[in-house]
C-alpha cells in the first residue's frame, strides 16, 4: 500500500475575509500539512491580523497550529491597510470570540528562516498577502531561497487591471519593494494574478448550499464575505465576491484548476502611476530568463465547487467531533 505524505506547508498571511477562506480550506484539505501562519501588515494592522489568525484557527479547533506576528508596515513604501475592502477588524461583519491561544515570542522572519532551513526542499510557503515577511527573512538568510521548495503568491496583475491602482493589484502595490527582492529571489514561483482571481466569483448560490450545517463555520463566512460582497457590489458592480487567496491555496495541491505560462515577470517600483504594477515578457522582449509560472487561466466552477464541498466537509467534520465529545 502506498503511503500517504500531506504536502508541508506555511502560510504567510495578512488574515482579511478572503485570508480566512484560505486558511479554512488549507485545514479542510488532507493533503496538506499547516505548520504555521506568519501575519504579515495589509488587510489589517498586523496586530489585528494575529488576533484573527489565532481566532479562525480556535474556530476550526486548530489551534495547535502555531501562528508568528511579523513586519507592521513596508520596507519602503507608506503604510496602506484595506478597512473599506475588509472592514475595520479584517474580517467584514464577523464577530469570533478573543482567542485564547498566544502567538510565539519569535518573529515571523526568523520563523520562516528555521522552519524551511530545517527542512530544506520540504517546504511549500503560500504568500498571500504583501511579501514583507518573506522579503526580509530573504535578506537576512539568502540560503532560504535555495531551500523553499516552492512558493505560491497571490498578488499581481498581468492582463487585468488592478484592484488598488488603476494598474496595481493590493498585495504588490502595499509592498512593490517587497515583490520585487521576491520575483528575484531564485525561488520556484507560481504566482496566481487577479487575471484568474477575478473571474472567481463566491455567490449567494454557494453560500447557500453550506447554510443547511449548524457549524459555526458557515455562519462565519456569511458574515465576513457579506461585508465583502457589498463592496464589490458599490466600487466594482461584481454580485458576490472574489476570493483571491483560497484559488492560490488550491493550487498547491490542484495545479489542474488552471493553465499556466512560463513568464518573466517584475514589478515597477520607479514610482508614479505605475508604482506596483506586475508585468510579463510575452514577447521576450528583455532576453531574460522566466522566473516564475504564472496562472492566466482558471477552471472557474471546478474550483468554486471544489471550494463550498471542501467548507461542507471540515464542517461536518467538526461538528462530528463535537458530538463525539459531548457523548
Amino acid at each position: 500500500m502506498l503511503s500517504f505524505s500531506p504536502k508541508r506547508i506555511l502560510i504567510d498571511t495578512d488574515p482579511g475575509i478572503d485570508d480566512a477562506a484560505a486558511i479554512l480550506l488549507a485545514l479542510a484539505s488532507p493533503e496538506l500539512r499547516v505548520e504555521g501562519l506568519s501575519i504579515v501588515h495589509g488587510n489589517c494592522s498586523v496586530d489585528q491580523g494575529v488576533t484573527n489568525a489565532l481566532s479562525i484557527l480556535e474556530l476550526a479547533q486548530a489551534a495547535h497550529i502555531p501562528v508568528v506576528r511579523g513586519c507592521e508596515r513596508p520596507l519602503v513604501q507608506p503604510s496602506l491597510l484595506a478597512p473599506e475592502t475588509h472592514g475595520q477588524m479584517g474580517l467584514g461583519y464577523a464577530q469570533l470570540p478573543p482567542p485564547h491561544t498566544k502567538p510565539l515570542s519569535q518573529h515571523a522572519c526568523d520563523f520562516l528562516i528555521e522552519r524551511v532551513l530545517s527542512a530544506p526542499g520540504e517546504i511549500t510557503i503560500v504568500a498571500i498577502g504583501p511579501l514583507t515577511n518573506l522579503a526580509l527573512a530573504l535578506r537576512k538568510e539568502p540560503r532560504l531561497a535555495q531551500a523553499v521548495k516552492e512558493l505560491f503568491i497571490m498578488g499581481g496583475a498581468i492582463r487585468h487591471e488592478g484592484n488598488t491602482t488603476p494598474l496595481a493589484e493590493f498585495n504588490t502595490y502595499v509592498d512593490p519593494h517587497a515583490a520585487h527582492i521576491v520575483f528575484h529571489s531564485g525561488i520556484p514561483i507560481t504566482l496566481v494574478p487577479l487575471d484568474v482571481t477575478y473571474q472567481c466569483i463566491l455567490t449567494e448560490a454557494h453560500l447557500q448550499k453550506l447554510d443547511p450545517l449548524p457549524s459555526p463555520i458557515p455562519a462565519f463566512l456569511r458574515q465576513a464575505t457579506r461585508y465583502y460582497m457589498e463592496f464589490h457590489d458599490q466600487y466594482q458592480a461584481i454580485a458576490g465576491c472574489v476570493i483571491n487567496d483560497p484559488l492560490a491555496l488550491a493550487l498547491t495541491f490542484r495545479p489542474d484548476l488552471c493553465d499556466y505560462q512560463e513568464l518573466y515577470v517584475d514589478v515597477d517600483i520607479s514610482g508614479g502611476v505605475c508604482m506596483g504594477k506586475t508585468f510579463a515578457d510575452f514577447y521576450h522582449m528583455t532576453g531574460k530568463p522566466a522566473n516564475m509560472r504564472v496562472a492566466l487561466g482558471v477552471c472557474v466552477n471546478a474550483f468554486l465547487d471544489f471550494f463550498v464541498q471542501r467548507i461542507a466537509t471540515l464542517s461536518r467534520k467538526l461538528l462530528n467531533e463535537e458530538v463525539e465529545q459531548e457523548g
